[in-house]
Parts: C-alpha cells; sequence; structure tokens
C-alpha cells in the first residue's frame, strides 16, 4: 500500500491509500528534530491502535515544505518500508503538467499538489484557496499548469503576531462573530480577524478572476476554510483531502512513465 505523507510548517499528515480509499490518516505536530527511528514507532503504534498491523506499506510519496524534514523522512521510506520514496518537487518526481511560472521560481509543493488534485477533481480555471500557516491563492490554467497566485498571513499567524506586538491584547480563537462592532477586546479582535479575512478572501479572488478575464471556480481546502464558508459565499466547494489526493495522483502518474 501507498503511504502518502503531507509535511507542512505546522502539522504533517500521514495517510495509508490502498488503491481506491484512505483507510487511516494521521496527524502530528512538525518537527524536524524527529528522527526516522520516532516517526516509525509512532506510526506503528497508531496502526496497531486500529488494528492495521497487517498493513504492508510498499510505497511512499512525500511533500514537504519544510527540506530539513525530508531526510528523516527518506531514511524512514528506506529503513522501514524498504522502497525509495518520491518527494514532490524534485527532478525524479513529474508532473502531470508542468508550472508555467518565472524561470528559476521554486514552486512550494504543497501548491503543485493541490493544483494537480484541484484539477483532477474540477478540471481547469481555479482559484485553490489553502487556510495553512500562511493562505495561498493558486492558480490553476485551462490545461492544469499552475502558473502563479499570491501568499498572505495565514489567520492564526496573524492573531499570534497581534498577540505578541501588543501587550494589552490576549491571544484568542478564530470564530464566527455575532455582530460586526464588538462591545469588548476578544470580540473586537475576532470581528477584525474574521471580516477582515472574509475581505481578504474575497478581494484576491476577485481581482484574479479580473486578470484572467474568464469564469473560475474557487475551491478551498484547510482546516479554516468551513469556518469562513459558514457566513459568506466565499467558495464554490470544499475539499477537505485536497493535498491527500493530489499525492495519490502524482503517485499513479509516476507509475504510469
Amino acid at each position: 500500500m501507498l503511504l502518502t505523507i503531507d509535511c507542512g510548517n505546522t502539522n504533517t499528515v500521514f495517510a495509508i491509500w490502498d488503491g481506491s480509499e484512505f483507510i487511516a490518516t494521521w496527524r502530528a505536530s512538525t518537527e524536524h528534530q524527529r528522527t526516522a527511528d520516532q516517526y516509525y514507532v509512532w506510526l506503528r503504534t497508531l496502526m496497531e491502535a486500529e488494528n492495521l498491523m497487517d498493513v504492508k506499506i510498499t510505497e511512499v510519496i512525500i511533500s514537504s515544505t519544510v527540506p530539513r524534514v525530508v531526510f528523516n523522512l527518506r531514511v524512514l521510506s528506506d529503513r522501514y518500508f524498504n522502497c525509495r520514496p518520491l518527494v514532490v518537487g524534485k527532478p525524479e518526481c513529474a508532473l502531470p503538467v508542468e508550472p508555467r511560472v518565472d524561470e528559476g521560481t521554486q514552486v512550494g509543493p504543497d501548491r503543485l499538489v493541490n493544483t494537480v488534485a484541484g484539477y483532477d477533481l474540477h478540471g481547469g480555471d481555479l482559484i485553490i484557496v489553502d487556510f495553512g500557516t500562511a493562505t495561498t491563492f493558486d492558480v490553476v490554467d485551462t490545461d492544469g499548469a499552475y502558473i502563479g497566485g499570491a501568499i498572505a498571513p495565514g489567520v492564526n499567524l496573524s492573531l499570534e503576531a497581534l498577540h505578541q506586538a501588543a501587550a494589552a491584547l490576549p491571544h484568542v480563537d478564530v470564530t464566527v462573530p455575532q455582530r460586526v462592532v464588538g462591545t469588548n477586546t476578544v470580540a473586537c479582535m475576532q470581528s477584525g480577524v474574521f471580516w477582515g479575512y472574509v475581505g481578504l478572501v474575497d478581494g484576491i479572488c476577485k481581482k484574479i478572476k479580473d486578470e484572467r478575464d474568464r469564469p473560475m471556480k474557487v475551491v478551498s481546502t484547510g482546516g479554516l476554510a468551513p469556518l469562513f464558508q459558514q457566513r459568506q459565499a466565499l467558495f464554490d466547494v470544499f475539499e477537505d483531502d485536497l493535498t491527500m489526493h493530489g499525492l495519490t495522483v502524482i503517485h499513479a502518474f509516476n507509475k504510469e512513465k
């Protein structure tokens, strides 16, 4: 079976793909100090807890925005699963359609994977909004090529910066505010962040559509996307497992080569 690994700046997601569906998904905090042995002990413990000890992992594919983590994930694949992993963004890992960006530009592996997944599920002319550590906007052309986008600070990153830079402001959670005009400090902060990001997402998507001068479907992913969808029709569709789906598509494409 295939082990898909999506390593982001905050969390790393591991999932087992049996060829037709994910049979298990686990999440851990991203720590570059974690060794291959530690990954394996953690993973096997979770597999045992879900009665998956008989599952044999024979292939691995990795997408990582944290380069220092990749080495130990490679060792994990080699030492414990006896295979060489595919790593998105490396020359040996081909994409169905190569990105069209400025020469020499390094595109984040997560953005490439989301592009592949979005095109596979919804076709071209997409704007993919990913609510991660950063909030990214990825533009997918008619033929499925990644052609650029925009990057804004993530929602939680903005809240943390606000808390750290202003001593009188507390740390607050992101939630849908009852009113735009807050009557206490927490409500004011929640309103500013929530409605500020509604305006940011809506404004950037409109600007992209105007620049492209064509209808475009907006696809959202990431943990906070459903929260913003509750009050504003910002997105046409939400995809919970977009990145993991993209990893299975890229893996299948490379196997067919």
